[in-house]
């Protein structure tokens, strides 16, 4: 999928998902062009939470333990708080738990279950991948204060 397309297949995002279906294809194609088109809106992090970085979660949770004992409740309250609030980033980050913005109500994880009747068989999203425009280029960094130095040692 190509989102904000410029010309033919170029545009501003790019949205690959990959779909494992023995249903009709025809059908798939279009759930993984809706599904693209969710992950270009929506930026997730990983198809699972199983699959989102460990040093993101814990980063996250450290955050959030901290904001809740700041609270003054008692640890039992502060570790149901944090549960709560990992629950909300996941919704946030992982694919899967995200609802859908197709119809704003729908968790992925259902859309995927529900496809099964619409395609034919069980559809199982196993990955995607989003790029932006200009993503990963290497620019040169350079030291404008150097810059202006050598000119003026030249003249």
């Amino acid at each position: 999928y190509v989102h904000n397309q410029m010309g033919p297949d170029l545009g501003k995002i790019g949205v690959l998902v990959a779909l494992e279906s023995e249903g009709d294809t025809a059908k798939l194609a279009e759930l993984g062009r809706n599904l693209a088109m969710h992950v270009a809106a929506t930026q997730p992090q990983a198809v699972d939470v199983e699959g989102l970085d460990p040093e993101v979660v814990k980063r996250e949770r450290a955050v959030l333990e901290e904001q809740a004992r700041e609270s003054g409740k008692p640890e039992e309250i502060v570790q149901k708080m944090v549960d709560g609030r990992m629950k909300k980033f996941y919704q946030e980050a992982v694919l899967l738990e995200q609802t859908y913005v197709i119809d704003n109500e729908t968790p992925v994880r259902q859309v995927l279950e529900n496809a099964k009747d619409d395609v034919g068989a069980p559809v199982t999203l196993k990955a995607f991948d989003r790029f932006n425009l200009g993503e990963g280029k290497e620019t040169k960094e350079e030291d404008f204060a150097s810059e202006v130095a050598a000119v003026a040692g030249q003249t």
